[in-house]
């Protein structure tokens, strides 16, 4: 799935790049708008999140443009105004969601998951299974047969980015990104004992979660 973001402000730009390229999205990005308008034309990008404040070019402009070249891409449209005349001009010119700042990350994935979707884009299952194993992506649990395992909400996001990126390996940082975000930091110690608690709450379930270490690396899910 590749996703184009287009935003001025470089610290939330990276923000979520990696957090979007640590759920497997394929992710270009620029705080450019007429750059942005000019990768948007490829009509390479099956999602596009868009800043409504933009250098160079008008949020408005590009937006009419990728419709008037009838462009399959879904826009989400991220902005600091709140005033419903601002959300009404936004969806009437094109996009297909409207989102405000300041935002949760889960929320965004949210939306992401909802307009893939309502497109009929392609994307993943919304469950992952793996042996015995069931990952459910949105009711975000996991199941052994037919057993629900009790996980934190860091136990579960682990899992959750290890298993949605088989046969790719994932360092403690990426995961402390991953789980915290780039302002926060978890440590390799914490990620140990995240990942330690969950075996053994998958163990009693009678299963074995499939994390495996590649010393002086980080962690994997071998695909099957």
């Amino acid at each position: 799935m590749k996703l184009l973001i287009i935003e001025d402000s470089a610290s939330l730009r990276r923000s979520l790049r990696i957090g979007l390229a640590n759920l497997g999205f394929a992710v270009d990005d620029t705080g450019d708008g007429a750059q942005g308008l000019s990768m948007a034309m490829t009509g390479e990008y099956e999602l596009i999140i868009l800043d409504i404040m933009l250098p160079s070019i008008d949020d408005i402009t590009l937006l009419q443009t990728i419709r008037t070249k009838q462009l399959d891409s879904k826009v989400l449209i991220l902005s600091a105004k709140q005033e419903p005349e601002d959300r009404v001009l936004g969806l009437l010119t094109g996009a297909d969601d409207y989102l405000t700042k300041p935002f949760s990350f889960d929320e965004l994935h949210a939306r992401l998951l909802n307009l893939m979707r309502r497109g009929g884009l392609k994307m993943m299952s919304d469950i992952i299974t793996i042996d015995n194993l069931a990952l459910n992506l949105q009711l975000k649990l996991l199941k052994v047969a037919d057993n629900v395992i009790d996980l934190t909400p860091n136990e579960y996001k682990i899992v959750e980015c290890l298993f949605s990126n088989q046969n790719k390996v994932f360092s403690a940082e990426k995961l402390s990104t991953y789980l915290a975000g780039q302002y926060d930091l978890i440590s390799k110690n914490s990620i140990e004992a995240h990942l330690s608690s969950a075996r053994k709450k998958v163990r009693v379930a009678g299963g074995e979660l499939p994390i495996q270490t590649k010393r002086g690396f980080g962690y994997i899910v071998q695909g099957q």
